[in-house]
């Protein structure tokens, strides 16, 4: 990997955001619950986290919990929200000693309160860190981040603070969870998925995706400096040609 590292040097700032996919397929493999791959993956969070902070990357955005996710049974969402209380609780502190600032997006208002309290106070304690900005997307869906940011335009143009008229890209994106966020460079899914699942719908226009066949546990800091690579090695063109002389 020092030859791939090396090749990092020169790299600009990136966003990259991961759809960390697989964690019940790689405990049913090991003929575990699934409550395991879910604390197997906060392992490979803490490793990915902590590879980001010598890569080129100023932005990793973990797509951790979906809006969808609601639907999963009771058990498995009380696992999950426990251990979003032990990873806040217990890596906080060394995020902000390493100069990490948290960012979480999402609906908020569905999670339980103690978890809102402990968010708060992770994004005030790391708020003005700028070695890496984590970005947790949790209780978050695109469509329905959308269709908020709509009707936060609608209101504004009923209380006539807005004009229809003016209400462009900018403005929308304004009223996005991610307003003041780069949009992601690259995209990562693991667990040989390759769909996006509702993930940062608006903001991942122009982005590059990287396909992985292997479960999210598995991810190691090798993955993701494969992935950069492989970013690397492609002409983002945004719609226009590469040469027009």
């Amino acid at each position: 990997m020092k030859i791939v590292s090396q090749a990092f040097q020169n790299t600009s700032k990136l966003h990259v955001a991961i759809i960390m996919d697989g964690n019940g397929r790689w405990a049913a493999a090991r003929g575990l619950p699934r409550s395991m791959g879910h604390r197997a993956g906060i392992e490979s969070v803490q490793k990915t986290l902590k590879a980001a902070r010598d890569l080129p990357i100023s932005h990793l955005t973990l797509y951790s919990f979906s809006s969808e996710n609601w639907r999963r049974p009771m058990t498995e969402i009380n696992e999950l929200m426990q251990l979003l209380r032990y990873y806040l609780r217990s890596e906080l502190s060394t995020m902000h000693k390493e100069g990490v600032r948290i960012k979480v997006i999402g609906e908020r208002d569905q999670l339980p309160p103690d978890i809102i309290d402990l968010i708060e106070q992770a994004e005030e304690v790391t708020k003005d860190n700028e070695a890496l900005t984590l970005i947790i997307a949790l209780s978050y869906g695109g469509r329905q981040e959308i269709a908020a940011a709509a009707k936060s335009l609608a209101k504004a143009v009923e209380r006539g603070d807005l004009k229809a008229d003016a209400i462009d890209e900018e403005k929308l994106e304004s009223c996005l969870f991610t307003a003041g966020i780069p949009d992601p460079d690259l995209v990562i899914r693991t667990s040989g998925e390759k769909r996006i699942s509702n993930f940062l719908l608006w903001q991942s226009a122009y982005a590059e995706y990287v396909f992985l066949d292997v479960y999210w546990p598995d991810f190691t800091a090798g993955h993701l400096k494969e992935a950069i690579a492989e970013f690397q090695s492609r002409e983002r063109r945004y719609g226009d040609t590469v040469n027009r002389a």
